[in-house]
């Protein structure tokens, strides 16, 4: 048998079984999350500096690129 003359049908069959895969998983119950009016609640702090990277590096001419 050929695969490469059926792979259109392989393909097709397994996007099927994905496809049917996803919806049966897809059937547990619900969950609700119910927060209590006393919890805490954490909030991102805006004034936080966010860390960056500066990179101080010459670029390689056309020269040295080709010599790697």
């Amino acid at each position: 048998m050929n695969i490469a003359k059926h792979m259109e049908v392989i393909f097709v069959a397994a996007a099927v079984i994905a496809g049917a895969t996803t919806f049966a998983t897809a059937a547990d119950d619900r969950v609700d999350v119910v927060l209590a009016a006393d919890s805490p609640v954490l909030v991102a702090k805006a004034a936080v500096a966010m860390p960056t990277v500066t990179v101080s590096a010459k670029r390689l001419t056309a020269a040295e690129k080709a010599a790697l």
